[in-house]
């Protein structure tokens, strides 16, 4: 398809900011509790369990987040949806800041990972549903880049908040308590800051046109893309695909799921989605330190390391976000994890013999931020990408939610197990089988995933939609 040149990028760029700001929170909640598990499991008295029960509890609310929010998207829409993520993770923050014990915070932490969850399915998919395919894959690409930035942002809060309460003097009335005494409470309760702006920003954002027309509702639909196209005839052309592609969808919901096309598709984004996580990128992030500790760094140096694996994670997904559209989705797939599957064998040997051959932990360094920038230049950057715009329109929400929920617990599974093969596996066995895991994922992007690189939702939908035009002629002829 060659689509029409003449449309305001500068909006679509705007709306695509606001909707990618639902990944600054998942990336902040992701973040800011590592500066709290220590003092909160002092606090309450927390066994280990326990404790790993207070960090993973947001990552349960996710999931369920991931369930509902599909469903959402598709009844209330992509705006009203957004807008309940934004308001669950702002009662979330406020909650955790004034739990009373250690129940009613781990309820709040549910809440947060529900609002987290909502928005991981609907804030890509409605940038994805408003972009022009020349550009989709590095608008897309910011929910990802928004994710990094709210790590970050969590680290800077933290430092500078600890810090305050180090110095302050005088703790009075209810600040005190929550900046200084209990000063935990305020790393978790200045995350309201960030999800009331993006609450404000969503307000007003226009609705999705394409989820609009799935609606019937053409005059509104036709009005939201008047601001994006200067081009009648494209206004019209785009409702006009959008309806064609509807009017071959004869069932909606999760029964649609189970059309041929429409199955294979899922199943393949579940794949992709759950094999990106057993690659290990969230055990390097979250496990870091402990890592470096286990190869006989010390502890001041393996923070510094983590630092710098963090700021190569940001550089990395905001260059991948430029060349996204013009590389392409699986050129960058082939490249980044190929250099990821090297770097992990390195990370693997240096384990087995560094020790040995008194190899310099520098090397160590250089191992890990080869694999996180081959990681967040591949897998990462294009993984929202793909899952938003790789669905046929009727069942966009509801297999996005599929594969949100994949994701999520394969992220839960990655946290919980990383500590058992670390001590079990040894790091050497780990990073051996994030290393095997990178193989089916290429194979299936391979192999199973059309090039989806400046093509129109339209074009994509009728790539998968193909399986269930075949499997309905042969039907016809039995």
């Amino acid at each position: 398809m060659k689509e029409d040149k003449d449309y305001r990028f500068g909006y679509i760029l705007l709306l695509s900011i606001i909707a990618a700001m639902g990944g600054f929170l998942f990336g902040y909640d992701e973040a800011v509790i590592s500066g709290t598990v220590e003092e909160v499991q002092a606090q309450f008295e927390l066994t280990s369990l326990m404790k790993g029960w207070f960090v993973s509890s947001a990552l349960l609310g996710a999931t369920f987040g991931a369930l509902l929010g599909g469903g959402l998207s598709d009844y209330f829409g992509r705006k009203r949806t957004m807008i309940t993520s934004a308001l669950l993770f702002s009662i979330s923050m406020v909650g955790c800041a004034f739990a009373g014990n250690f129940t009613l915070l781990v309820l709040f932490r549910i809440v947060g990972g529900m609002g987290i969850g909502v928005a991981s399915i609907v804030c890509p998919m409605y940038i994805s549903e408003i972009a022009v395919a020349r550009s989709r894959g590095m608008l897309v690409a910011l929910y990802q880049l928004a994710v990094t930035i709210g790590v970050l942002g969590a680290y800077v809060s933290n430092f500078y908040l600890l810090k305050y309460a180090q110095s302050a003097s005088v703790a009075e009335g209810w600040t005190g308590f929550i900046f200084v005494d209990e000063w935990w409470r305020g790393m978790l309760g200045v995350g309201v800051v960030p999800s009331l702006i993006f609450l404000i920003c969503v307000l007003f954002l226009p609705e999705s046109p394409r989820w609009l027309v799935l609606k019937g509702r053409i005059d509104c639909a036709e009005g939201i893309l008047g601001r994006i196209y200067s081009n009648i005839s494209e206004i019209k052309r785009q409702v006009k695909e959008t309806l064609d592609v509807a009017s071959n969808s004869t069932s909606v919901g999760y029964v649609a799921l189970l059309k041929p096309g429409i199955r294979r598709a899922v199943l393949i984004g579940v794949c992709i989605a759950m094999l990106g996580q057993f690659m290990g990128v969230n055990a390097v992030l979250y496990y870091g330190p402990t890592i470096f500790k286990d190869a006989g760094i010390a502890q001041d140096n393996a923070f510094l390391y983590q630092v710098l694996i963090g700021a190569a994670n940001t550089v990395t997904t905001i260059l991948a976000m430029f060349i996204i559209d013009r590389v392409g989705r699986k050129a960058l797939i082939y490249y980044g994890v190929s250099g990821m599957i090297v770097a992990l064998l390195a990370i693997a040997a240096y384990f087995q013999w560094g020790a040995k051959l008194d190899i310099s932990s520098t090397w160590l360094l250089i191992f890990f931020i080869i694999y996180i920038v081959c990681c967040a230049g591949s897998i990462c950057a294009i993984i929202f990408v793909i899952l938003s715009e790789m669905y046929p329109l009727a069942v966009r929400g509801v297999a996005m939610s599929v594969a949100g929920i994949a994701l999520w617990i394969a992220t839960f599974l990655v946290g919980q197990l990383t500590p058992w093969m670390l001590s079990t596996l040894t790091p050497q066995g780990t990073f051996l089988i994030f290393a095997f895991c990178c193989l089916p994922y290429v194979w299936i992007m391979w192999k199973q995933v059309p090039d989806t690189t400046g093509k129109s939702l339209e074009e994509i939908e009728a790539f998968w939609l193909k399986d269930d035009l075949k499997r309905t002629a042969n039907d016809l002829k039995k």
